[in-house]
């Protein structure tokens, strides 16, 4: 093999400075030299808009200055995503940051984990750096959960939702706790069918075709009186909690096929919710239900009684902020903007769904409930001067 510096200087005497570079680009790519790429890149770039190779490139003007960046982030592209292929996720994220659609990334990691092997101790720090970058940098919080949950199991990640996911958007933490609503529901379904089974409380066809949890409480008569439970049940509330979060129709009959397993299992293994969630089981069966279209008017009923005042503490909006939601997500905004304007303003933090944006802004929920005089009134006492002002501007496409 030739000696490389012999063949630059070579080709800078044979063919300029240019050739060089780019005969050194090639090589440093032959050798995966990801980092030295990146730098040749840097100066290459400095080269071609006419700036010194090294050193302070001084004042440059914004048409330059833009020309250096995007040559920058092209560079991280070009060494980032080589890097990341080849297992150095860490060092590969390093110049993606800044430079890369978080999708592409997250295909790529997703690649990787697959490919991992078993019982390797390589492997399982790889999987940490694809954990790390999925979910505590956010690149994609839904596989970051999958994979928590297939190497540590269900506690670490509940908890790791509880870190970081649940401190994201509503649109960026649905898939995320998607992900945890599937893998409960198939914990509990299994769990649910083996014990049966065991136990000899259902036919043995009609729990090999059981096609819900549903359907295997209703083969067994409901188990309303047995003391039974095949879940955590701290994480069956939780996850409950989670799902909160999401909107796909398939994910919400999930959520509530593992609320009406709530509703069953023993008081004295159950923990008290927040309100209006205190007995979660049924709460949350209420709640998934109306948004599936089940038992609408039921449901109403019993999130109104909560929201209602001499049901609720002193700045406590979950209550309020929960039947909003419901009514905005059922088509009765005239109903909903009525209850966000009478929320306690003295509320001591946001609800999840305030903290999440999954609520309408108010000016959202006047215009399409045609409350924009009663708004404006409610600002006034509350001495609300920006919403009162935006009432006044451009309104608000509703969704």
């Amino acid at each position: 093999m030739s000696d490389i510096f012999d063949t630059l200087a070579a080709t800078a005497a044979s063919q300029g400075p240019e050739a060089m570079l780019d005969a050194l680009a090639d090589s440093l790519c032959d050798r995966h030299r990801w980092h030295a790429l990146f730098d040749l890149r840097l100066l290459q770039s400095r080269v071609g808009l006419g700036l010194p190779p090294t050193g302070d490139v001084g004042t440059l003007d914004e048409a330059t200055r833009d020309k250096l960046d995007q040559a920058s982030l092209a560079a991280c592209r070009e060494v980032g995503f080589p890097l990341l292929d080849e297992g150095h996720v860490a060092a590969g994220w390093m110049y993606l940051r800044a430079a890369a659609e978080p999708a592409e990334v997250s295909r790529r990691l997703a690649a990787l984990a697959r490919a991992l092997p078993e019982d390797d101790e390589a492997a399982t720090a790889l999987l940490q750096e694809i954990v790390h970058v999925a979910l505590w940098e956010g690149v994609d919080p839904a596989l970051g959960i999958r994979l928590v949950i297939e190497s540590q199991g269900t506690c670490n990640s509940i908890t790791a939702y509880e870190q970081v996911v649940a401190r994201l958007p509503a649109a960026r933490q649905q898939a995320a706790a998607a992900v945890l609503v599937d893998h409960l529901h198939h914990e509990v379904f299994t769990a649910l069918a083996a014990d049966l089974a065991r136990r000899g409380l259902a036919a043995a066809d009609r729990i090999a075709t059981a096609p819900s949890i549903i359907a295997l409480l209703e083969a067994a008569g409901g188990l309303r009186d047995d003391p039974s439970f095949h879940v955590d049940v701290s994480h069956l509330q939780s996850v409950l909690r989670f799902a909160r979060i999401c909107t796909e129709r398939p994910v919400l009959e999930k959520a509530w096929e593992l609320a009406v397993y709530a509703c069953r299992l023993p008081k004295e293994v159950t923990y008290p919710g927040d309100p209006p969630f205190d007995d979660v089981g049924n709460a949350s069966r209420l709640f998934f239900a109306a948004l599936l279209g089940r038992d609408r008017e039921e449901a109403l009923a019993f999130f109104q009684r909560a929201a209602s005042p001499e049901h609720v503490q002193q700045g406590d909006a979950l209550p309020a902020d929960t039947l909003t939601y419901l009514l905005w997500r059922l088509d009765r905004p005239a109903e909903a903007v009525h209850i966000a304007l009478a929320r306690p303003s003295d509320s001591r933090m946001p609800s999840m769904f305030q903290a999440a944006g999954m609520l309408p802004s108010l000016i959202e929920l006047a215009i399409k409930g045609d409350a924009v005089d009663a708004l404006r009134d409610a600002c006034r006492k509350r001495g609300d001067e920006i919403t009162f002002a935006a009432s006044y501007l451009t309104p608000v496409t509703s969704p």
